[in-house]
Order: structure tokens, then C-alpha cells, then sequence
């Protein structure tokens, strides 16, 4: 598949965190020639925490995850590549639980402890052969690289996508490190694919969750792709404990502003890198919507506009029709009034207080557009709320990609 015109010309270089170990494995869930199956060990007393989808049509992956995170520690996590095992019926869950059992059983750890993802085709049982098989080779294997993990966990990506950040705590360094997969299915609600942040931060389960739904709230949250919200989502942060700081405990304790910082830093950027590949993406799209009700609101109006095919193809054609951006804002649901609206592209002004702009020159918004990161400001004139969402043009290799999946 032809690499994203939008995509990081190298993947970049992520520290390793100390207490994890990752491993990589060929359980040929498809007939393709790579790694399918992602590994990861993580030591004793490492919390977790996390975010799954909320489709009512969910995998058994992610009902066994929100499982897992009540309890708030975690031994291991198992990715599987190529088929997302949802939406079939106890045979999927058994397969999900022999995984659970299989890696549990080689830590010495209970079960709930162990993570499993799946992605992919849905409707498709995980072959449970193929799946113990995997997960032995993954056993045995020699450790590899963020950049082999993130090519591992990929179905349709056109790139593997992985981000870091650092934090000081207490005259103690913090990192952590992510890697995600992602291209289509990708709406917010809560986030649209499958995403795995590592840090060496010591920090209570409870924290960390608090933590990783601010941080979620303003990053995997306000994107999309195509409007559709998988049935595997799912977002978890490990936390091992290793990097020596005094133990985050509540917001009040020292660092832990940074530490959110830090967290919904390398969300942002993981998120970022989604949208990038969304498929058959060509740009990418910031909206910025101001002056709304209140920041849910203005969060909803974005997405109306990020989601409406009518705009999206108009920047993947470089038309300017910010009339379709009057429009999406309209069928938002949301508080907004026509004489208050004011739209934007790249800075310039096109319709301001419900008309447009008094000589507009269209000609600075048309360059523009030919670029490839396109700005869109939105002004509702109400109140105060704001947000910002991202999203990418809508082409024809979108069709191309999706109607030939199973493929």
C-alpha cells in the first residue's frame, strides 16, 4: 500500500521504558508475509489504566480489558493483527481467554493481568490454533523494536506510527513512549483504534485513569476519519513504576501536572499521526470552533464539520465552498445562530457576524488549500466554549481501500 503523502518521513527514535520488554510473532491470522502478533511484558506492579470503545457491538477483547483495568495492575499485553475477532459469540471469547490463560500461565500472574487486542476483519473467529501457536513463538522470541511493534499491530496503516515525551518529577526523568495503528473506522467516541502508551512514571492505578480520560477527552476524542466507530477500540497507558519519583498519588501530588502535560502530549501526537493516515488522505485538517456555548458544544460542532463528506471532499478538490461549513455547523444539534457565525480558512476571513466578508479575495484561501495542513476557523458567537478537532479530506482512495477489504 502506498505510503501516506502526509506520513513523518522516519519513525522516530522512542527510549525504551524500563520494565517492558517487547516481542513480535508471525501467527498468520492472514495470508501475508509479517509479524501479526505484538507481545508486550511489563514488571510487577505496573498500573494501567485506559479507554475503549463505545460501540454497544464490542469485541470480547474489550470487555475483558475494562475487566482488567478495574483491577489496575498488568503483567502483559497481546496484540493480534488481522482479525478483530468481534462479533462472534463465545468462540471469540474462548480464544480471548486461552491467550489470557496461555501467557498467564508462563508469567506466573492471574489472568485479568494480561491485555489482549485484536484488529481486523469482523465476523471472523480468532483461530485459536493459530493464536496459541503465535503466542508461543512470541514467548520464546528475542526482543525487538518500537518501530517492529508498531508495524506488527498495523492492518491497513500506511506507515507505523509511535510518539514519546518526557516529564521532570522531583529531579527524576519520566518518558514515555506509544505506539498506535490506525487508518480507517476512526470517529471519536471515545477513540477508533488501537493505541499503547509505556512509561516508567510511578502513579496509583486510580491517578492514572483519572489522568488518561482528561488526557483522551482532549486528543483521541476530537478526531475522525470517517465517521465510524470501530468495535475494538481501545487506548492503555502502562505505567512500570522504574523511573524513581515519588509515587504520583492524587492531582495535589508534586509533578502531576506535568505528568498530564506529558500524558495528553504524546496522545496528541499519537492521535495526530491517525489522521494522517486516514485512508486515501492527502491533507490533513485542523478546525478550530470558538465562541461556542460551552467546549462540548464546540467539540460537537467540530466534529459535524470534520464528518461531512460535502466538506471534506470540497478541500480534497481546493474548493473553498465555506457554505458547507455554514451547513455543518447548522445540523450540529448544537446552540448557534446564523447572524453570529463567523468561518475562516487558513486565517483569512470569508464570512464574519452572518455575511460574507465585504470584498473577500478568494485568492490567499486557494493557496492555501493546496496545501497540506488546512485551517479551519469557526466563531459561533455565543459564549465561550472552544475546542479543536482533526480530521483529513475524503478521496477517492478511500473508496478504493474499503471496498476491496476482506480482499
Amino acid at each position: 500500500m502506498e505510503r501516506s503523502p502526509l506520513a513523518p518521513t522516519a519513525f522516530p527514535e522512542l527510549p525504551t521504558i524500563e520494565g517492558v520488554t517487547l516481542r513480535v510473532a508471525r501467527a498468520q491470522y492472514k495470508a501475508w508475509d509479517r509479524c501479526d502478533l505484538t507481545y508486550a511484558e511489563l514488571s510487577e506492579g505496573t498500573s494501567v489504566a485506559g479507554v475503549t470503545t463505545k460501540n454497544l457491538c464490542c469485541s470480547s477483547e474489550v470487555e475483558l480489558c475494562r475487566e482488567g483495568i478495574k483491577g489496575g495492575t498488568a503483567r502483559a499485553l497481546v496484540v493480534n493483527a488481522g482479525n478483530s475477532n468481534a462479533f462472534t459469540g463465545y468462540r471469540g471469547r474462548e480464544a480471548v481467554e486461552q491467550i489470557m490463560g496461555q501467557v498467564a500461565g508462563h508469567l506466573g500472574c492471574a489472568a485479568s493481568e494480561v491485555f489482549v487486542s485484536s484488529t481486523g476483519v469482523i465476523g471472523v473467529p480468532l483461530p485459536k490454533d493459530k493464536a496459541r501457536a503465535g503466542v508461543d513463538a512470541a514467548l520464546s522470541a528475542v526482543s525487538c523494536s518500537w518501530e517492529d511493534a508498531a508495524e506488527a499491530i498495523s492492518t491497513t496503516d500506511t506507515f507505523p506510527k509511535g510518539a514519546t515525551a518526557s516529564v521532570m518529577i522531583g529531579g527524576n526523568k519520566v518518558t514515555l513512549s506509544g505506539i498506535i495503528k490506525g487508518s480507517g473506522m476512526i470517529a471519536p467516541d471515545m477513540a477508533t483504534m488501537l493505541g499503547y502508551i509505556f512509561t516508567d512514571a510511578a502513579i496509583e492505578p486510580a491517578l492514572l485513569q483519572e489522568m488518561m480520560n482528561e488526557a483522551n477527552a482532549r486528543s483521541f476524542s476530537c478526531i475522525t476519519v470517517d465517521g465510524d466507530t470501530s468495535t475494538s477500540d481501545t487506548v492503555l497507558v502502562f505505567a512500570t513504576g522504574k523511573a524513581g519519583n515519588a509515587p504520583l498519588v492524587t492531582r495535589d501530588s508534586p509533578g502531576a501536572d506535568a505528568f498530564q502535560a506529558a500524558l495528553t502530549d504524546i496522545c496528541t501526537q499519537l492521535a495526530h499521526l491517525v489522521v494522517k493516515d486516514g485512508e486515501g488522505a492527502q491533507k490533513f485538517i485542523e478546525i478550530r470552533v470558538t465562541g461556542a456555548a460551552s467546549d462540548d458544544s464546540a467539540r460537537r460542532i467540530g466534529l459535524s464539520i470534520a464528518n461531512s463528506p460535502l466538506v471534506k471532499t470540497a478541500i480534497a478538490g481546493e474548493d473553498a465552498n465555506w457554505g458547507r461549513v455554514v451547513m455543518a455547523v447548522g445540523k450540529a444539534g448544537e446552540p448557534a445562530n446564523r447572524d453570529t457565525l463567523s468561518i475562516s480558512f487558513g486565517g483569512v476571513a470569508v464570512a464574519a457576524n452572518g455575511y460574507p466578508v465585504e470584498g473577500y479575495d478568494e485568492a490567499p484561501v486557494a493557496a492555501h488549500l493546496k496545501g497540506q495542513t488546512i485551517e479551519i476557523g469557526v466563531d459561533i458567537g455565543l459564549g465561550s466554549g472552544s475546542a479543536t478537532v482533526w480530521t483529513c479530506d475524503l478521496t477517492h482512495g478511500y473508496i478504493s481501500i474499503n471496498a476491496d477489504y476482506r480482499s
